[in-house]
């Protein structure tokens, strides 16, 4: 059922979202809220189209009522054997929270335009995809700064279960959080 949420007067709807024939749109929408170079909206493309044939990938977009997509959220059934998995793996080995990468749904992107920040959307998009989540519990990663993005996901019940985790080529740490599901819903 989609979720409606009021922006200024603009509405937006949270529901299914075909990111196979969308994908432009949603990169989009992750280089504007990232500032991604055109290189490195070029390698996401491939790595999302990958992603989305995954066994129990899903994608939710916020859309306005012109169609125009301005957020977005996908993810799938963690697998230890993914790239992702493999990196933040020592990291949450160290911690003894390697655990986390089993029978979780990683949270791979979730992006809002910047104009539409701070408005519900982000909570509504996570709190969508994994409320039909069938794992326990839900893992991802966010830019390992103090952020409005953290804020989110620790007001939700996600913790840090490792920090300064470095991706290749990426120039700034990462933390991996994790949150049993059903997400924490704040008064």
């Amino acid at each position: 059922m989609p979720h409606r949420n009021r922006t200024d007067d603009r509405a937006v709807t949270i529901g299914p979202l075909d990111l196979r024939s969308r994908v432009d749109e949603a990169l989009a929408v992750q280089a504007y809220a990232f500032g991604l170079s055109d290189d490195e909206i070029a390698v996401r493309r491939q790595i999302v189209l990958r992603h989305i044939t995954y066994p129990g990938a899903r994608s939710l977009g916020a859309t306005t009522e012109t169609g125009r997509l301005v957020g977005f959220v996908y993810g799938m059934p963690n697998d230890r054997t993914h790239w992702w998995s493999t990196v933040v793996e020592p990291y949450l080995r160290s911690r003894g929270e390697d655990d986390w990468l089993d029978d979780s749904f990683v949270i791979t992107e979730l992006h809002v335009q910047p104009g539409y920040q701070n408005r519900g959307i982000g909570r509504a998009l996570i709190t969508a995809i994994t409320d039909g989540a069938t794992q326990p519990r839900s893992i991802l990663s966010a830019i390992d700064i103090d952020s409005p993005a953290r804020g989110l996901y620790h007001s939700l019940g996600y913790e840090d279960l490792a920090r300064q985790v470095q991706f290749p080529s990426a120039p700034r740490p990462y933390a991996v959080m994790g949150a049993p599901l059903p997400l924490r819903r704040t008064p």
